[in-house]
């Protein structure tokens, strides 16, 4: 856990414990489970449409197999922030780091709802990362460090039309080792767009993947939060 937990911040709930219980015991076997999806991984990244210089966050960046992608995108004069929860997954990441030599990417064990952001970035990648957008803690968290214009990608799994009920079935078995709930599965960007984001989303392998790109336009719509009240 981290230990630089910015004052009047919240100590992560239990299911953040069980998301890094989940995590810590797959690190190992991660990298081949999502082999699969790599072409989901280019194309999102594509999405983000980095330029060198820029700052880019991969919350939820599990061992950094996005990392690469990443940091060849900005380049030795832009940074790349990882952040993830699992210190099993961190320190594969930390590992890919070291050996790849660079200096331009920091990684940071938090939950994305407390993580140490920097003040201003230029887009965001959230790759097969259910928990953290059904968060508003944590989408409201990462916007407040989003310039205007920001690029936004989010990808994942979620539940096809009701007639291909195969293929829910596949995605309810693979979510069950990625997730803690399974709220949100139809339409796990909804958060994102609830808060402003102007997105874009394709579905893929017979909609049971998204892939949601676009822009934070730097301008709040109603808290999802206080619909509730």
């Amino acid at each position: 856990m981290r230990e630089d937990i910015p004052p009047g911040a919240q100590q992560p709930d239990d299911d953040h414990a069980a998301a890094r219980a989940l995590y810590g015991w797959r690190a190992g076997s991660y990298e081949l489970q999502l082999a699969p999806y790599e072409f989901i991984r280019r194309m999102a990244v594509e999405h983000l449409q980095l330029r060198p210089g820029q700052v880019v966050l991969d919350l939820g960046c599990g061992t950094g197999m996005s990392l690469p992608l990443l940091r060849d995108a900005v380049g030795p004069s832009g940074r790349v922030v990882a952040v993830d929860q699992s210190p099993e997954m961190l320190a594969l990441a930390r590992l890919r780091t070291q050996r790849a030599g660079w200096n331009n990417v920091t990684l940071q064990c938090s939950a994305a709802e407390i993580a140490l952001l920097p003040q201003v970035a230029d887009a965001v990648l959230l790759h097969f990362t259910h928990d953290i957008l059904q968060s508003p803690q944590a989408i409201e968290h990462l916007l407040r460090h989003l310039r205007p214009g920001a690029r936004v990608v989010a990808t994942g799994l979620k539940w096809t039309a009701p007639e291909l009920a195969p293929w829910n079935v596949l995605v309810g078995m693979h979510m069950a080792q990625s997730v803690t709930q399974y709220e949100g599965l139809s339409s796990p960007w909804l958060t994102l767009q609830q808060y402003g984001a102007q997105l874009q989303v394709d579905m893929l392998v017979m909609g049971t993947v998204f892939v949601a790109h676009g822009t934070w336009p730097g301008r709040w719509r109603t808290h999802p939060m206080d619909e509730r009240r």
